[in-house]
C-alpha cells in the first residue's frame, strides 16, 4: 500500500493538472510555413508573445512552438521540435499556461533537456511544489545581497589572481579548441559549492557523454543538474536551455544554497536568439546580430548572483571568441555585463601550459578585496614579475638581451620556470586557495606566516 505523502503528491498534481485546463480549447490553423516560421491564422488576440502553441500533426502527435512575434493577423511561431509533417491547415492548440517547470531536489544527479524532460534514461523527474518560470526577472538591484566571501575554484591561476567571490559572475573568454571546456569541467568538479548547475548550450553531441562521465564524474553529476541542448537542436531549444538553466539555479538558491551555474556557451545562446530574431523579422547589426540579442544577454546574465535572502548564484559562463577576436559583438557586450572576465589565448596552449589562462589580461572585479590581504603584496609582486618578462619576451627568446643590464629582467628570467609550473594544472589536481597562496609565496620568497 502506497504511504501517505506520495499520495497526498499524486493528488496534488491532480489537482494542478485540473486548474490549468481550460473550459473552451481555443485554436488557430497553420496558414504557412517558410523555413522554420510558422505563420497560424486565427484567434490571435488569445495568443501572447512568448506563449506556447501546438501544432496537430497525423498520428495524434503535437509539435510544440512559441510565438516569437506578429504579422498583421497572423501569428509567427518557431518550433521546439522536427517541423516534419506539419502542413497547411494544421490545428495550432493555444495553451494558457506559463512557461516553465516545478523543480524539485530530486532533479540532482539528472540530466534534462531544454524543455526540462529527463534524457538520461531515470525514471520521471517529480515535481515541486512552486512552479518557476522559464523567463524570470532578476532580483531587484535595492534588494540584493552583497557578494560573500572568496570561493574556492580549485584552479591556482583563477584563486590566486583572479579569485572569484559567492554571487559573482565570471566570463571565461576563448577561441576553440583552446581548453575552455577542460577548465569548465575542472570549475564543475572542484568548486566549493553546494549545488552545481551546468547548461550546455549548443555542445557538440558527441561530448556530452564524455563531459557527463569523465569530466563530471559519479560525485560531481550527484550534486549537479545538467541541461543539454545540442548543435543540431532548434534554435528555442537552444535559447531555453540556457533558460532552464539560470531557472533551476534560482531554485536551489531559494532552497538557500551556495549554486555554481555554468553555461557552455553564452556565443551559442547568442546564436540562437539572433536565428530567432533573424526569422521574426529583426534587422541585422554588428556582424548579423540582431538587437534583441543585446537585450536579452543581460536579461539572462543578472539572474546570477547573490539573492535577497539567503543563498547565492556564482555564474561562470564560456564566450567563444570567433577568430580569437576578444572585441567581436559578443565578448565585448558579455564583458561590460560580467563583474570579470578570464582570458585563455592559443599561443599559451601551443606552448603546451594548461589551463592556458593569460593572468595579465584576467580580472576579477571583486580583487582586491577578495584576495587575502596577507599575501596580497605576494599577488601584486608576481603580476610584476609576469608582466615584465611579457615586455621584454620577445628578446629573451632571440637572444638578445644581455643578462646583467636590468635587474628586474633578471629577476623575471630567473623565476618564470616556477611561474609556468604554478600556473599549469592537471585535469585532475585540485589546489585550495590557502594553498594555492603558500605555493606563490614560496616562489617569491616572501615570507607569509
Amino acid at each position: 500500500m502506497e504511504d501517505q505523502p506520495r499520495i497526498a503528491r499524486k493528488f496534488s498534481s491532480a489537482r494542478r493538472a485540473l486548474a490549468e485546463l481550460d473550459g473552451v480549447e481555443v485554436y488557430g490553423r497553420v496558414a504557412s510555413v517558410r523555413g522554420l516560421l510558422v505563420e497560424i491564422a486565427g484567434p490571435v488576440a488569445a495568443m501572447g508573445l512568448g506563449g506556447r502553441v501546438d501544432i496537430a500533426i497525423e498520428a495524434g502527435a503535437l509539435v510544440p512552438c512559441e510565438v516569437i512575434g506578429f504579422s498583421g493577423e497572423r501569428a509567427l511561431a518557431m518550433p521546439f521540435g522536427n517541423l516534419e509533417g506539419v502542413r497547411r491547415g494544421c490545428a495550432a492548440y493555444v495553451r494558457s499556461s506559463a512557461a516553465g517547470v516545478r523543480p524539485s531536489n530530486a532533479w540532482l544527479g539528472r540530466v534534462v533537456d531544454a524543455l526540462g524532460r529527463p534524457i538520461d534514461g531515470g525514471p520521471p523527474l517529480p515535481e515541486g511544489d512552486a512552479p518557476y518560470p522559464f523567463r524570470a526577472e532578476p532580483p531587484p538591484a535595492h534588494a540584493r545581497r552583497r557578494v560573500g566571501p572568496p570561493l574556492d575554484l580549485g584552479v591556482r591561476a583563477l584563486n590566486a589572481f583572479a579569485t572569484c567571490c559567492e554571487g559573482q559572475r565570471m566570463g571565461v573568454f576563448a577561441g576553440s579548441g583552446v581548453g575552455k571546456s577542460v577548465l569548465l569541467s575542472m570549475l564543475a568538479r572542484y568548486t566549493a559549492a553546494d549545488v552545481a548547475v551546468i547548461g550546455l548550450v549548443g555542445e557538440r553531441g558527441r561530448e556530452v557523454q564524455e563531459f557527463i562521465q569523465d569530466d563530471l564524474g559519479p560525485e560531481g553529476l550527484a550534486r549537479s543538474v545538467v541541461v543539454v541542448a545540442t548543435s543540431d537542436e532548434p534554435a528555442l531549444m537552444r535559447r531555453n536551455a540556457a533558460y532552464l538553466t539560470l531557472t533551476l539555479a534560482e531554485y536551489f538558491r531559494d532552497q538557500g544554497s551556495s549554486v555554481l551555474c555554468m553555461i557552455d556557451s553564452i556565443t551559442r545562446f547568442a546564436m540562437a536568439q539572433r536565428d530567432i530574431g533573424l526569422a521574426g523579422g529583426e534587422p541585422p547589426t554588428a556582424k548579423g546580430y540582431t538587437p534583441t540579442v543585446f537585450s536579452e544577454l543581460p536579461r539572462l546574465l543578472e539572474r546570477a548572483g547573490p539573492g535577497t535572502e539567503e543563498g547565492s548564484i556564482t555564474g561562470l559562463f564560456t564566450v567563444l571568441v570567433e577568430g580569437d577576436d576578444h572585441n567581436e559583438p559578443v565578448a565585448d557586450a558579455v564583458r561590460g555585463i560580467l563583474d570579470g572576465h578570464i582570458v585563455m589565448e592559443r599561443a599559451i596552449a601551443e606552448r603546451g601550459r594548461y589551463p592556458a589562462i593569460n593572468v595579465l589580461k584576467s580580472i576579477s572585479r571583486t580583487m582586491p578585496k577578495s584576495c587575502d590581504p596577507e599575501y596580497w603584496p605576494v599577488v601584486q609582486a608576481a603580476r610584476r614579475v609576469m608582466a615584465t618578462y611579457a615586455d621584454m619576451e620577445e628578446l629573451i627568446r632571440l637572444g638578445a638581451y644581455r643578462p646583467g643590464s636590468s635587474a628586474e629582467v633578471d629577476e623575471a628570467i630567473a623565476l618564470h620556470p616556477d611561474l609556468e609550473i604554478f600556473l599549469a594544472q592537471g585535469k585532475e589536481e585540485s589546489t585550495s586557495i590557502g594553498h594555492g597562496y603558500q605555493r606563490l609565496a614560496q616562489i617569491m620568497k616572501v615570507a607569509g606566516e
